[in-house]
Protein backbone atom coordinates (compact mmCIF):
# COMPACT_ATOMS: atom_id res chain seq x y z
CA UNK A 1 0.00 0.00 0.00
CA UNK A 2 3.03 2.24 -0.16
CA UNK A 3 2.02 3.24 -3.68
CA UNK A 4 -1.62 3.85 -4.58
CA UNK A 5 -3.26 1.94 -7.42
CA UNK A 6 -4.26 3.85 -10.52
CA UNK A 7 -7.47 5.88 -10.40
CA UNK A 8 -8.95 3.65 -13.11
CA UNK A 9 -8.22 0.49 -11.14
CA UNK A 10 -9.61 2.04 -7.96
CA UNK A 11 -12.88 3.02 -9.70
CA UNK A 12 -13.23 -0.46 -11.21
CA UNK A 13 -12.59 -2.09 -7.82
CA UNK A 14 -15.12 0.20 -6.10
CA UNK A 15 -17.76 -0.65 -8.69
CA UNK A 16 -17.23 -4.37 -8.15
CA UNK A 17 -17.59 -3.96 -4.39
CA UNK A 18 -21.15 -2.67 -4.88
CA UNK A 19 -22.20 -6.10 -6.17
CA UNK A 20 -20.28 -7.92 -3.44
CA UNK A 21 -21.88 -5.79 -0.73
CA UNK A 22 -25.36 -6.41 -2.11
CA UNK A 23 -24.98 -10.16 -1.57
CA UNK A 24 -22.91 -9.96 1.61
CA UNK A 25 -23.50 -6.76 3.58
CA UNK A 26 -20.40 -5.54 5.43
CA UNK A 27 -22.29 -5.59 8.75
CA UNK A 28 -22.30 -9.39 8.58
CA UNK A 29 -18.50 -9.36 8.42
CA UNK A 30 -18.25 -6.88 11.29
CA UNK A 31 -20.56 -9.01 13.45
CA UNK A 32 -17.70 -11.55 13.69
CA UNK A 33 -15.44 -8.98 15.31
CA UNK A 34 -17.44 -8.22 18.45
CA UNK A 35 -17.45 -4.45 18.09
CA UNK A 36 -19.13 -2.66 20.96
CA UNK A 37 -20.55 0.80 21.45
CA UNK A 38 -17.82 3.28 22.37
CA UNK A 39 -15.05 1.41 20.55
CA UNK A 40 -12.47 3.23 18.48
CA UNK A 41 -11.91 1.45 15.17
CA UNK A 42 -9.20 1.92 12.58
CA UNK A 43 -10.15 0.73 9.09
CA UNK A 44 -6.64 0.42 7.66
CA UNK A 45 -6.69 0.44 3.86
CA UNK A 46 -10.35 1.44 3.89
CA UNK A 47 -10.68 1.71 0.10
CA UNK A 48 -14.04 3.20 -0.87
CA UNK A 49 -15.29 2.96 2.71
CA UNK A 50 -17.48 -0.11 2.48
CA UNK A 51 -17.23 -0.79 6.23
CA UNK A 52 -17.48 2.82 7.40
CA UNK A 53 -21.27 3.21 7.75
CA UNK A 54 -21.75 -0.16 9.45
CA UNK A 55 -18.80 0.40 11.80
CA UNK A 56 -20.01 3.91 12.61
CA UNK A 57 -23.40 2.56 13.63
CA UNK A 58 -21.88 -0.22 15.76
CA UNK A 59 -19.61 2.11 17.78
CA UNK A 60 -22.37 4.68 18.24
CA UNK A 61 -22.04 8.31 19.21
CA UNK A 62 -19.48 7.57 21.91
CA UNK A 63 -17.20 5.67 19.51
CA UNK A 64 -15.02 6.67 16.60
CA UNK A 65 -14.09 5.23 13.20
CA UNK A 66 -10.82 6.20 11.55
CA UNK A 67 -10.70 5.39 7.85
CA UNK A 68 -7.12 5.30 6.54
CA UNK A 69 -5.95 4.87 2.96
CA UNK A 70 -3.12 6.06 0.74
CA UNK A 71 -5.38 6.75 -2.23
CA UNK A 72 -6.94 10.20 -2.60
CA UNK A 73 -10.04 8.75 -4.26
CA UNK A 74 -10.55 6.40 -1.28
CA UNK A 75 -10.51 9.30 1.12
CA UNK A 76 -12.97 11.20 -1.07
CA UNK A 77 -15.29 8.17 -1.29
CA UNK A 78 -15.28 7.86 2.50
CA UNK A 79 -16.06 11.56 2.82
CA UNK A 80 -18.96 11.01 0.43
CA UNK A 81 -20.26 8.16 2.63
CA UNK A 82 -19.87 10.35 5.72
CA UNK A 83 -21.84 13.13 4.05
CA UNK A 84 -24.51 10.85 2.59
CA UNK A 85 -25.29 9.22 5.96
CA UNK A 86 -24.43 12.26 8.09
CA UNK A 87 -21.91 10.28 10.14
CA UNK A 88 -20.54 12.34 13.00
CA UNK A 89 -18.03 9.82 14.33
CA UNK A 90 -15.83 9.15 11.29
CA UNK A 91 -12.47 10.71 10.52
CA UNK A 92 -10.34 10.13 7.42
CA UNK A 93 -6.57 9.73 7.39
CA UNK A 94 -4.53 9.80 4.19
CA UNK A 95 -1.32 7.88 4.82
CA UNK A 96 0.81 5.00 3.58
CA UNK A 97 1.61 3.70 7.07
CA UNK A 98 1.52 6.05 10.04
CA UNK A 99 -1.90 6.50 11.60
CA UNK A 100 -1.21 9.60 13.68
CA UNK A 101 -3.06 7.90 16.54
CA UNK A 102 -1.67 7.82 20.08
CA UNK A 103 -0.23 4.62 21.52
CA UNK A 104 -2.82 2.15 22.85
CA UNK A 105 -5.81 4.14 21.57
CA UNK A 106 -7.59 1.77 19.18
CA UNK A 107 -9.89 -1.11 20.20
CA UNK A 108 -10.15 -2.79 16.79
CA UNK A 109 -8.16 -2.58 13.57
CA UNK A 110 -9.82 -3.80 10.39
CA UNK A 111 -7.19 -5.03 7.94
CA UNK A 112 -9.24 -6.39 5.07
CA UNK A 113 -7.91 -7.27 1.60
CA UNK A 114 -4.97 -4.93 2.01
CA UNK A 115 -2.08 -6.93 3.42
CA UNK A 116 -1.10 -8.64 0.14
CA UNK A 117 -0.56 -5.19 -1.44
CA UNK A 118 1.72 -3.79 1.25
CA UNK A 119 5.34 -3.16 0.27
CA UNK A 120 6.40 -2.97 3.91
CA UNK A 121 3.98 -5.20 5.82
CA UNK A 122 6.13 -5.47 8.94
CA UNK A 123 6.28 -1.71 9.28
CA UNK A 124 2.49 -1.56 9.04
CA UNK A 125 2.05 -4.37 11.57
CA UNK A 126 4.38 -2.56 13.96
CA UNK A 127 2.27 0.62 13.62
CA UNK A 128 -0.96 -1.31 14.16
CA UNK A 129 0.55 -2.99 17.23
CA UNK A 130 1.55 0.44 18.58
CA UNK A 131 -1.94 1.95 18.28
CA UNK A 132 -3.94 -1.05 19.50
CA UNK A 133 -4.97 -1.14 23.13
CA UNK A 134 -3.47 -3.97 25.21
CA UNK A 135 -6.50 -6.22 24.58
CA UNK A 136 -7.09 -4.79 21.12
CA UNK A 137 -8.20 -6.93 18.21
CA UNK A 138 -6.68 -7.02 14.76
CA UNK A 139 -9.46 -8.32 12.51
CA UNK A 140 -7.90 -9.70 9.37
CA UNK A 141 -9.13 -10.97 6.03
CA UNK A 142 -7.32 -11.24 2.72
CA UNK A 143 -8.71 -13.51 0.03
CA UNK A 144 -5.36 -13.37 -1.78
CA UNK A 145 -3.69 -15.38 0.99
CA UNK A 146 -3.99 -18.91 2.37
CA UNK A 147 -4.66 -19.53 6.07
CA UNK A 148 -1.15 -20.76 6.92
CA UNK A 149 0.39 -17.71 5.23
CA UNK A 150 -1.94 -15.36 7.10
CA UNK A 151 -1.18 -16.87 10.48
CA UNK A 152 2.58 -17.06 9.94
CA UNK A 153 2.92 -13.50 8.62
CA UNK A 154 0.86 -11.98 11.42
CA UNK A 155 2.47 -13.96 14.24
CA UNK A 156 6.03 -14.09 12.86
CA UNK A 157 7.34 -11.02 14.71
CA UNK A 158 5.49 -11.92 17.96
CA UNK A 159 3.37 -8.77 17.74
CA UNK A 160 0.08 -10.66 17.45
CA UNK A 161 -1.33 -14.07 18.27
CA UNK A 162 -4.28 -15.78 16.65
CA UNK A 163 -7.25 -15.76 19.00
CA UNK A 164 -10.02 -16.98 16.74
CA UNK A 165 -11.27 -17.68 13.29
CA UNK A 166 -14.69 -16.65 12.09
CA UNK A 167 -16.45 -17.57 8.90
CA UNK A 168 -14.75 -14.73 6.98
CA UNK A 169 -12.20 -13.17 9.33
CA UNK A 170 -9.32 -14.02 11.63
CA UNK A 171 -8.96 -12.32 15.00
CA UNK A 172 -5.51 -11.59 16.35
CA UNK A 173 -4.76 -10.17 19.78
CA UNK A 174 -1.97 -7.78 20.54
CA UNK A 175 1.02 -9.39 22.27
CA UNK A 176 3.06 -7.62 24.95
Amino acid sequence: MDKPMSDHHFKFMSFGYKFRDFFLPRKKILDEVGIKEGFHILDYGCGPGDYVAAASKLVGKSGKVYALDIHTLAIQKVKDVVSKYNLQNVETIRSDCKTGSPDNSIDVVLLYDTFHDLNHPNRVLKELHRVLKPKGILSFSDHHMEENEIVSKLTDKCLFRLSGKGKRTYSFLKEK
